[in-house]
């Protein structure tokens, strides 16, 4: 009953936006390279941290390819309040992918990439490939003129990764995320929320996500950012035994959290540590029209034993096209 309020509680409200959307007005012409960069969006950025999640409202036509490097903490949190040392890193290289039919449709890919998992203490040294996850973005309200846009994107995770690498459980799991940005001169304002909800069980958790990104343009090769992002255990997962190369199968019952943007583990016991709050600061470089450099910094505002992020650097680049 809890997992269904929600999501009839998160479909009326996408369908409210929708519901707008189509009150809006229609802007002119689709651009000729299929894309929302018209004059209104022209300067537009896309966020850094949270990538899987969260996104620019606008459809665009681009690849996004990835490097991300997280250290995690020296000790995490167990069933039963106590703790376990980790400690070590892990690396992620991914690439994105969306395609933009008209200003406002578009298919995108969001979830990829291969991980190099590195613990110093007590889970196993694995590497293996991530799920695969895409889906569509529809923009609702699109107004150049008012440099506005809201967006609602459906993505659905498919079990293809390893499990040596916590990858490949379950039945898969939809994503659904809404949107917004707003530019005002020189600033850049970004928001997303949304929703994680597992096919079943062995999938993972339920788990929500808020981010926010501010930005500033100094000039096109140093825009300055802050983004912060809050994810939310709605529903424990199972606990059941899985993952074999790690702990013997047993890391869904003895961890005491779900992994935030990247991992979702089914956790039994992540109720009692339900939030994970991260800070990301950096900037953007726009190159050319076309290319953006993009590299952020990023620290867990809650408990570092309540997380799998000691402190992440994430390098990005947009292609657009």
């Amino acid at each position: 009953m809890k997992r269904t309020t929600t999501i009839l509680t998160f479909g009326t409200a996408m369908i409210l936006s929708c519901m707008a959307g189509e009150k809006a007005n229609m802007t002119s012409a689709m651009s000729d390279n299929c894309c929302a960069s018209a004059d209104g969006f022209s300067s537009a950025r896309r966020p850094i941290s949270n990538p899987t999640l969260f996104d620019l409202a606008l459809p665009r036509t681009n690849i996004h390819p990835i490097v991300m490097h997280q250290n995690i903490p020296s000790r995490v949190a167990t069933t039963g309040g106590g703790s376990a040392p980790v400690g070590g890193d892990f690396q992620l290289y991914a690439v994105q992918f969306e395609y933009a039919f008209n200003e406002r449709f578009s298919l995108v890919a969001t979830k990829d990439g291969y991980v190099d998992f590195n613990p110093d203490a007590t889970l196993s040294e694995e590497t293996g490939f991530a799920n695969l996850a895409a889906g569509v973005k529809y923009a609702f309200v699109l107004q150049p003129e008012k440099q506005f846009a809201l967006s609602g994107s459906a993505t659905i995770e498919i079990p293809t990764g390893n499990s040596d690498v916590t990858q490949g459980s379950g039945d898969g799991a939809i994503n659904l995320i809404v949107s917004t940005l707003k530019l005002s001169g020189d600033w850049q304002f970004a928001g997303g929320a949304g929703l994680h909800l597992p096919f079943d069980r062995d999938a993972g958790s339920t788990t929500s996500f808020v981010s926010t990104h501010v930005s500033y343009e100094v000039n096109p090769y140093f825009i300055p950012l802050v983004e912060l992002n809050w994810y939310h255990v709605i529903d424990a997962g199972d606990g059941a035994n899985r993952y074999g190369a790690q702990l013997g199968g047993a890391l869904p019952g003895a961890i005491a959290f779900e992994g935030g943007d990247l991992l979702n583990w089914g956790a039994s016991n992540a109720d009692e540590n339900a939030n994970i709050v991260t800070l990301a600061a950096g900037f953007r470089s726009r190159l050319s029209d076309d290319l953006s450099l993009g590299l952020a910094y990023e620290i867990p505002l809650t408990q570092k034993e309540e997380n799998l992020m000691e402190s992440r650097i994430t390098l990005d680049a947009v292609f657009s096209f």
